[in-house]
């Protein structure tokens, strides 16, 4: 069952998730949002690299006033994160968040809640109620001894609770825990009493390498279970990098299809050129295209051919010169430093046919 399929369909700015809608990518800007160059100018650098939602994090009015003119120069929708300052919360809808992100155990009394709902309600925008493991309530804590997936699941269905006794239903939930299989387990229990839509995430995942290991875990075993309707994938380093983390995640489990795939061998004693180097300098560089096809990156001029077979283009590398190879047939010999710029001749090709 795929239960994205049956959640509730919500509007961000001019996207749309649930309701078995495309799983949309999400990233948050790193900056300080105040300073509107900078945020802009890292925002458009991930709509260059796929991302389709944006959260910024408004811890003062400063910050709540710069979204107004950040929305100015972006082509995506923002949505404002607020902790504990419910006054944020009211300013960011009125400076133009398409979304807010609120907990509402830390925004205050119900009262406060309420102020921010009828503000969101006034110009429906969408209320994303959150939900972290390591904020989790200290009665909940004791009554499930410990943090627990059970634990995560009531905090998150009492918070939308507030939110829905307060006549409000446009509703995205998250519920992120740093422990993979413990996220797992709560989507999964959540995913059969919740009808809004989820956005899915390992939170606080970690650095590049460790976060994306994390992450890639965590969100293919719940996304393959139908659960998920929109997701970010928390690294440490460059916003960026979550962005290209998330699409090859959503590629490798068949959920989207488009951008190029690079596959290349992992190298062996019959390696006689920099494969790592040219993999790299690969993937890089298809990055600018909007093809929907498989490159392969071959060491081996004796297996590489056949060995990329699967792939629409291939490059493999020899002694001093190496091979281009299209479905699985060896095109031409170029020289070592000419490979590169041979598959780069052929992607443009490619691309001036589409």
């Amino acid at each position: 069952m795929a239960y994205r399929d049956n959640t509730k369909v919500v509007h961000i700015g001019d996207r749309v998730i649930g309701g078995g809608n495309p799983i949309l990518i999400q990233s948050m800007t790193n900056t300080k949002t105040e300073d509107v160059q900078a945020t802009v100018s890292q925002i458009l650098r991930l709509e260059e690299a796929g991302c389709e939602i944006i959260r910024s994090t408004v811890p003062n009015m400063e910050a709540a006033k710069a979204l107004s003119e950040i929305k100015k120069q972006i082509h995506i929708p923002i949505v404002a994160d607020i902790h504990f300052d419910y006054k944020m919360a009211i300013a960011a809808i009125e400076n133009g968040a398409d979304k807010i992100r609120i907990n509402p155990g830390n925004i205050g009394s119900k009262d406060r809640i309420a102020a921010v709902v009828s503000y969101a309600k006034e110009r429906n925008i969408p209320i994303r109620v959150g939900v972290n493991s390591g904020s989790l309530e200290k009665e909940l804590v004791e009554k499930y001894s410990g943090v627990t997936a059970e634990g995560l699941v009531e905090s998150a269905l009492d918070k939308i609770g507030i939110i829905e006794d307060l006549g409000y239903d446009n509703i995205v939930v998250s519920i992120k825990s740093s422990n993979v299989m413990l996220c797992v387990k709560a989507h999964e229990l959540l995913a059969e009493k919740c009808q809004y839509p989820l956005h899915v995430g390992i939170t606080e995942a970690g650095t590049l390498y460790g976060g994306n290991i994390k992450s890639s875990v965590g969100l293919g075993i719940i996304l393959s279970k139908g659960i998920g309707d929109t997701i970010r994938v928390s690294l440490s380093g460059d916003p960026v990098e979550e962005i290209k983390t998330a699409k090859t995640i959503l590629r490798t489990l068949g959920i989207r299809e488009g951008g190029i795939e690079v596959v290349s061998c992992p190298t062996c004693g019959r390696t006689n050129i920099d494969l790592i180097g040219l993999a790299n300098a690969v993937e890089n560089m298809v990055q600018g295209y909007d093809l929907n096809i498989k490159v392969a990156v071959m060491g081996c001029a004796v297996n590489g051919p056949g060995e990329a077979r699967e792939a629409d283009i291939g490059i493999a590398g020899g002694i001093g010169e190496g091979l281009l190879i299209r479905k699985g047939e060896v095109i031409r010999k170029v020289k070592e430093d000419e490979l590169l710029g041979a598959l780069k001749a052929e992607l443009d090709a490619l691309a001036a046919k589409n």
